[in-house]
């Protein structure tokens, strides 16, 4: 089936748009697109760039895919976006593509933006993340899969944030947000996401011993490497290993329990970039 494009959208003769797709009124879609099959792309949205996406997206009003970094050291090269299958871009939502050729901006499947929110240059988000509105995501940021970003929520550039994380709304992090966790204020963890560990079926025993690591790993008045140690020792149930392993890889240190507030800045790098 062909698809359904507007007579004032503007398409670069160039750009690639796949079967059935749907492109909105004052849409524009520049030379170096490819739009896969069953997209849509909404009024005065502005697809640019070299930016591929998959299957089934859809992209709201206003909404900017593919624009350059903003970044200074950028020198214009034609660097890059890749989107999965079946991602929702809700209104004036930003993607930039890398500032790097040697580096993507890559977003994977099922993926929610909701207005307002922006991702950054070099940033990799994996599946079925949330990000509500006016959440920020600074370049070279990592998220895993599932994890929600709730409103105006703000994350620094590098930061990792670990599967099934959450963001209580408002909240920053300058360090790693470490799987299953939430996040409140500023670089404060506050227990585990329990709502999302139950939706998405981990079991009650590893709920259990999770929440028996948590406090070992974050409210334990013993030193890191010992507390590493223990755990390592003492858990070796998968979901636990995905916590620990996450927390002993981090670079920039993680986010800190009340209790362990002057943990917080443990990593190899500063935690200001």
């Amino acid at each position: 089936m062909p698809s359904e494009i507007h007579p004032t959208a503007v398409i670069h003769p160039s750009a690639r748009i796949g079967d059935r797709c749907r492109i909105g009124p004052h849409a524009v879609i520049d030379g170096g697109v490819e739009l896969g099959p069953c997209c849509e792309v909404g009024p005065g949205a502005h697809l640019t760039g070299d930016t591929r996406l998959g299957s089934g997206n859809r992209i709201h009003a206003g909404a900017v895919l593919g624009d350059a970094p903003q970044d200074f050291k950028y020198a214009g090269q034609a660097t890059r976006l890749r989107i999965g299958n079946d991602n929702v871009f809700r209104e004036h939502v930003t993607v930039h593509r890398s500032n790097r050729l040697d580096e993507d901006t890559i977003l994977g499947d099922g993926n929610f933006l909701m207005a307002g929110s922006h991702v950054g240059h070099n940033c990799v988000l994996g599946n079925h993340n949330v990000l509500a509105n006016g959440a920020l995501l600074g370049g070279h940021v990592v998220v895993a899969d599932r994890a929600f970003l709730s409103g105006n929520c703000l994350v620094h550039q590098f930061c990792r944030i670990g599967r099934l994380a959450l963001m209580q709304g408002g909240s920053g992090i300058s360090l790693d947000l470490p799987p299953f966790t939430l996040a409140r204020d500023n670089n404060t963890l506050c227990g585990l996401n329990r709502v999302g560990l139950r939706r998405a079926g981990i079991s009650p025993d590893d709920r259990r011993s999770l929440q028996r690591l948590y406090h070992l790993l974050f409210r334990s008045e013993l030193p890191r490497v010992e507390r590493l140690r223990r755990a390592t020792a003492e858990f070796p149930q998968e979901v636990c290993r995905e916590l620990i392993e996450f927390v002993a890889a981090s670079r920039r240190g993680v986010c800190a329990d009340p209790g362990r507030r002057g943990d917080a800045g443990s990593g190899e790098e500063a935690a200001a970039d």
